[in-house]
C-alpha cells in the first residue's frame, strides 16, 4: 500500500494492491496521520484572489485593487489590476481576466514558435488541467494551462516552444528535444526542472484554503 500527497490540491491519496481489503487498508493509512499532516505542511500556502493581494502576472508582479465606481470588467493599469463592481464578485473576475490574458499572450507566443518551425497550429484554448502545463493534438490543437501565466516568463516560453515541437515530432525522442532547443531561446531543461520544483504553486492561487 502506498500513500501520497498531491502537491496541486492537498489531496491525500491510497493506493491498494490488487487483493487488499479496503478496510485494512483504511485502518493502515490512519495509523500514518502524523505523516500525512507533516506533508500537508509543507504544502504551499493558499493565494486568494483578494484586494491587496500581489500576484505574478507573466514574470511582473501585479497588485490587485478593488475600486469603487470602476468598470467590473478589470484593467491593468502599470503594476496594478483595477477591479470594480461586487466586491463579492472580485476573485471570480480576476481570474477570468487572467484566463484571457493567459490565451491572449500564448497565442501569441504559440504563433511565434509555430513560424519559427514552419508549422501551423490550427487552435489554442486554455484549461485548469492538473496533471498537465500543455498539450498538442494530432489534428494542431494546442491547449494549455490558464495558470502558466503565472509561471516566470522563460518556463511560459518553454512550455509553449514543447508544445510547438509536437507539431513536428509526436513524441519525445531525441529529435524532439533537438528541436526544442532550436526553437526555445533559453535552457529549456531549466524550465522543466521549475515546473517539477516549484509547478505545484501555480494551482494554489486564487485558493482560499
Amino acid at each position: 500500500m502506498k500513500l501520497a500527497v498531491d502537491p496541486a490540491s492537498g489531496r491525500v491519496r491510497l493506493v491498494l494492491p490488487r487483493r487488499a481489503k479496503l478496510a485494512d487498508a483504511l485502518a493502515w493509512a490512519d495509523g500514518h496521520q502524523a505523516w500525512i499532516a507533516a506533508q500537508r505542511a509543507r504544502l504551499p500556502e493558499a493565494r486568494p484572489f483578494v484586494p491587496g493581494a500581489v500576484v505574478p502576472v507573466a514574470g511582473e508582479p501585479l497588485t490587485l485593487v478593488w475600486r469603487t465606481g470602476a468598470a467590473r470588467t478589470p484593467v491593468c493599469d502599470g503594476d496594478t489590476l483595477v477591479v470594480g463592481g461586487d466586491p463579492e464578485g472580485f476573485a471570480g473576475r480576476v481570474e477570468r481576466w487572467l484566463r484571457r490574458e493567459a490565451l491572449r499572450l500564448l497565442s501569441a507566443e504559440t504563433a511565434e514558435y509555430a513560424a519559427r518551425a514552419g508549422v501551423t497550429v490550427s487552435k489554442v484554448g486554455v484549461g485548469d488541467t492538473r496533471s498537465r502545463w500543455g498539450s498538442c493534438s494530432s489534428s494542431g490543437g494546442i491547449r494549455y494551462s490558464w495558470r502558466l501565466i503565472l509561471a516566470p516568463r522563460h518556463v511560459r516560453r518553454a512550455t509553449v516552444a514543447h508544445e510547438v515541437a509536437h507539431r513536428v515530432h509526436m513524441n519525445h525522442s531525441p529529435r524532439f528535444h533537438a528541436l526544442v532547443a532550436e526553437l526555445y531561446e533559453g535552457d529549456a531543461d531549466a524550465a522543466r526542472r521549475w515546473l517539477r520544483s516549484d509547478g505545484a504553486t501555480l494551482h494554489w492561487f486564487g485558493r482560499t484554503s
